[in-house]
């Protein structure tokens, strides 16, 4: 099983599939990696050489900002934007939608289950 940016990649995927695991990844990403480190797409895991993989982690140490510190990052966006009060920190602090969807119908990931009111039936 390889190892990459301190997570194990399934070694019978794609290597453009595998490198999705990685948090801050996707398939895009994967694409872009591969074709400038020079690894074939189509080729699986376990079939990488020490070298293309060490290529491959070269790489995405330094042009991506990936797992612990993506998140770090992101949670750290989400508290600045907390502390500051503004709409979308308020939103965040409400467990609403943040991109402007509507709450009316719809929003279930956000809100979470619906509850029941009693005495609302008429």
């Amino acid at each position: 099983m390889a190892r990459i940016g301190g997570v194990n990649i399934p070694s019978s995927k794609r290597v453009e599939i595998g490198l999705t695991y990685i948090f801050g990844i996707g398939r895009t990403s994967s694409r872009k990696i591969c074709e400038s480190t020079g690894v074939d797409l189509n080729k699986r895991v376990h079939e990488l050489t020490d070298g293309e993989l060490g290529q491959l982690r070269s790489y995405i140490d330094e042009h991506f900002s990936i797992e612990g510190d993506l998140r770090r990052e992101v949670s750290m966006n989400i508290k600045r934007l907390l502390d500051l009060r503004c709409y979308r920190g308020l939103r965040h602090r409400k467990g609403l939608p943040v991109r402007g969807q509507r709450t009316n119908t719809n929003a279930r990931t956000r809100k979470g289950k619906a509850v029941p009111i009693a005495g609302k039936k008429k």
